[in-house]
């Protein structure tokens, strides 16, 4: 706890001839080494606790003010060391300041009765008009809130969860508003109940009001123009400009909103792009993308998404050019499940060129297509699994991680084969298998539910699906024998069924475990809760491998992988991916051919196949 004394008299005639004045200077206190002379028309009301004003501040680049306090109005307010505060048209009210602050022409900065600053409220996202199924507060990542709006149903973990929650906010809230150390606030008309952290600037913003800004010296936040942001959390790296409106939302690490955004009641983590158009009661994952003024984000789940202008979802065109943003969708909840190219959920349905579909079972059919001509929809399975697209977003989507080191609490698994995709695989190999025995080869194309499959696209479905099922069982094989973990697993976890939880792939053996930890009492709050993702992530290849292990059995039918079956997955595994690497250039090629890619670019994409070599081993 810092010491403060009373003015004396000198200070105080020094301050009054500088047109200060004070409602009590007793109950204005200063550190020991405060001098006044940087004080000018100060207005002092309530509890003042002032420290030192000796250095300069950088108010633009290479331009220095000495620091102090002019023009304005104080009522109960804590200031740090050099700070620089003037033309604050209003007042500042109920306010602790830390140091080495910019705050200039602003209207006013207020802490009211009642302050939430943004933290314990619930929001309903996926359905904008039901009850609340999200809770707020600052440290919500991707996979709690996954977890929270997925078993919403559950009475009890929904209860239990959001005490938890609302625990955490009562002991972590501050009595007043708080801004932190190095912090610009400039040319903003409103800041009222909101917590600004370390670091951050903000210039130009017409309000913010019950907000948390979560910005750190190796994650600042930056806050522009126009922006008016309501009962929301914005987390470190963030960049929110160009008269952006938000209300009741979280944005993660790294997230940027801009170019008249608005949203309500959405949550945006880890990365995620929103510009020009509009989001409701969306839950967008790491790697969301909006970029379109016509796009509209409404009731739908989505991660490693991009959102086109109206039915163009993805910028499946540009596939070697610096335009294409990626297909992959891991996380879209689609009727076609996992990484599937087209549709983008709304509501209970998926659109897609303007026809809804509500079938589970084409869930099992992922790197698909969905494809229309007039009223008839075709499905051409495992096509996505050898295209430049995909290829591009495998090694892309790890780079475009812009989060700091400090600020990843959203976990994003990046494995493109994965127990889950390849899960899903398994299950469209079945489904394909299925139709071929029935029908037989000698057809031209196959019925499933009101969809057609060609026969050849049937026929290299499945080699696609066994393609990928290869590379798989081949990199997993390898990894276990470089880690360490090779030979028959100790333990059953990870067998069965997997899901993804907006980026965290683990068994669902493991959510089931959590939602009954939580239930009997044996997790205590939301940090355990919180530890416990972390620690699922920290065993993911543990998991892996006795899901894989079985399936590395089966396959080969094998009883147990001795040295001849391992060379034999090997070579399996180099030949696969070679096939796959073929089949990418032959897409390139295409791409090329058409005209819509430049020589270079081309050029460039190929030499890179041409190394793909050089990672077998």
């Amino acid at each position: 706890m810092r010491e403060y004394r009373n003015l004396r008299t000198d200070e105080i005639q020094q301050l009054e001839s500088n047109n200060c004045w004070a409602e009590d200077w007793q109950r204005v206190m200063v550190v020991n080494e405060f001098t006044p002379y940087g004080f000018h028309r100060v207005l002092f009301y309530g509890d003042i606790r002032l420290g030192v004003f000796e250095k300069k501040v950088e108010v633009t680049k290479g331009f220095l003010k000495h620091s102090g306090i002019n023009d304005t109005t104080l009522r109960n307010v804590t200031i740090g060391d050099n700070c620089l505060i003037e033309h604050v048209g209003n007042f500042i009210n109920n306010y602790t300041i830390g140091s080495d602050c910019y705050i200039s022409n602003i209207s006013t900065m207020e802490t009211t009765e009642g302050a939430t600053y943004g933290e314990g409220h619930t929001v309903s996202v996926l359905n904008e008009m039901g009850d609340g199924n999200l809770v707020l507060f600052r440290d919500l990542n991707s996979q709690l809130a996954a977890f929270m709006v997925k078993h919403f149903g559950d009475k009890q973990l929904k209860t239990i969860l959001t005490r938890f929650i609302k625990e955490e906010v009562h002991f972590s809230q501050p009595e007043r508003g708080t801004i932190g150390n190095r912090v610009r606030i400039v040319n903003t008309k409103e800041l009222t109940n909101t917590v600004v952290h370390d670091d951050c600037e903000i210039n130009g913003a017409s309000r913010l009001s019950d907000c948390t800004i979560l910005s750190s010296s190796d994650a600042s936040v930056y806050i522009g123009t126009g922006v008016i942001c309501e009962n929301s959390i914005i987390s470190g790296g963030c960049s929110i400009t160009n008269s952006v409106k938000m209300q009741d939302c979280f944005v993660g690490e790294a997230c940027q909103l801009t170019n008249g955004f608005t949203a309500e009641a959405s949550v945006f983590f880890a990365n995620s792009y929103m510009a020009n158009g509009e989001a409701c009661a969306a839950f967008c994952g790491p790697f969301s993308a909006s970029h379109h003024k016509s796009s509209l984000l409404i009731g739908g789940e989505f991660s490693f998404y991009n959102a086109g202008s109206n039915t163009n979802f993805s910028n499946h065109a540009y596939k070697m050019g610096p335009m294409h943003y990626g297909v992959l969708e891991r996380g879209t909840k689609t009727a076609s499940g996992a990484y599937v190219l087209m549709p983008a959920k709304i509501g209970a349905f998926s659109v897609c060129f303007g026809k809804l579909m509500n079938h589970p079972d084409m869930r099992c059919l992922p790197f698909a297509y969905l494809l229309a001509y007039g009223d008839t929809m075709y499905i051409v399975p495992g096509r996505n699994i050898t295209t430049v697209g995909l290829y591009r977003d495998i090694k892309k989507w790890p780079k475009r991680d812009k989060r700091a080191a400090s600020c990843r609490k959203s976990i994003i698994n990046f494995d493109w084969l994965s127990p889950f995709t390849v899960g899903e695989i398994m299950q469209g190999i079945k489904i394909l298998e299925t139709l071929r025995q029935a029908s037989g080869d000698n057809v031209s194309s196959y019925n499933f539910h009101e969809y057609v499959i060609n026969a050849s696209s049937l026929k290299k479905g499945l080699k696609y699906y066994d393609i990928a099922l290869r590379i798989y069982m081949g990199a997993v094989l390898k990894r276990a024998v470089k880690e360490g973990f090779f030979g028959k697993p100790t333990s059953d976890v990870g067998k069965g069924n997997w899901s993804d939880l907006s980026g965290l792939l683990l068994p669902e053996s493991e959510e089931q475990r959590l939602k009954d930890d939580i239930k009997d009492g044996s997790i205590e709050n939301i940090q355990q809760v919180l530890d416990r993702f972390d620690d699922i992530n920290s065993h993911y290849n543990d998991y892996r491998w006795a899901w894989s292990y079985q399936l590395l059995l089966d396959y080969y039918h094998l009883t147990e992988l001795d040295e001849a079956a391992c060379e034999r997955i090997r070579e399996d595994y180099i030949r696969a991916r070679r096939a796959w690497i073929a089949e990418i250039r032959k897409d390139a090629e295409k791409e090329f051919s058409m005209g819509d890619v430049e020589q270079e670019v081309f050029e460039d994409f190929i030499s890179k196949l041409d190394h793909e070599i050089d990672y077998e081993n």
